[in-house]
């Protein structure tokens, strides 16, 4: 049985991992996960406060072409080494994790739908949409509480290169979205239709 891939795209904030946590509670065992933000390029050569200023919601700060070989494994049925990124540094680091292919294969990132070559793995494509003032409260919550960030730090980056990178990137990618789940990732009705469809293609 080939794997089903699911990319799953929207702004920051959106509610992109809720729906990929009630996914995975959906499918369990058969899922696993590749988040985009782990691919971002290694940045050594810069020190801490020049890594800070560096534009994170830019197509060119990703590595992509090698989360496309990595998917591209997993899809053959090998396990992958993912590389795994810290946003207290800013940077990737040198530990990986071993992700295992499975039966859905879920591609998270604010801008998996960016790009051709990866869109085109894709067997469902579904792009989370958020009302943006929404969106701004649950970025500052994240990156203040979790990543432990200033809150003058958030709202510079999100004035410099969050609101202008979505919408020159992240929101025109909706338009390759098989499916738009409106208010964020809790929508039952969503997640349902989203069930039945995986459940097809896993039965194909």
């Amino acid at each position: 049985m080939a794997s089903v891939i699911i990319g799953i795209a929207g702004g920051t904030g959106s509610g992109k991992t809720t729906l990929t946590n009630q996914l995975k509670e959906k499918f369990s065992e058969k899922v696993s996960i590749v988040y985009h933000d782990n691919y971002y390029k290694r940045m050594d050569s810069l020190t801490f406060e020049e890594r800070k200023k560096v534009n994170y919601d830019s197509p060119y700060a990703f590595d992509t072409d090698i989360m496309i070989e990595d998917l591209r494994t997993l899809k053959s049925g090998k396990a992958i080494q993912c590389p795994v990124y810290d946003f207290t540094v800013h940077n990737r680091t040198d530990r990986t994790i071993t992700v295992n292919p499975a039966d859905v294969i879920i591609v998270e990132g604010i801008l998996v739908f960016q790009n051709k070559e990866l869109r085109e793995l894709m067997d469902i494509k579904i792009f989370v949409d958020s009302d943006a003032d929404e969106r701004l409260i649950r970025r500052i919550m994240r990156d203040y509480v979790e990543r432990k960030r200033s809150l003058e730090s958030v709202c510079d980056q999100y004035r410099a290169t969050v609101k202008p990178m979505h919408e020159k990137y992240v929101e025109p990618s909706k338009k390759y979205a098989d499916i738009i789940v409106v208010g964020g990732g809790n929508n039952p009705v969503a997640l349902d239709m989203i069930s039945t469809k995986v459940e097809k293609l896993l039965r194909e």
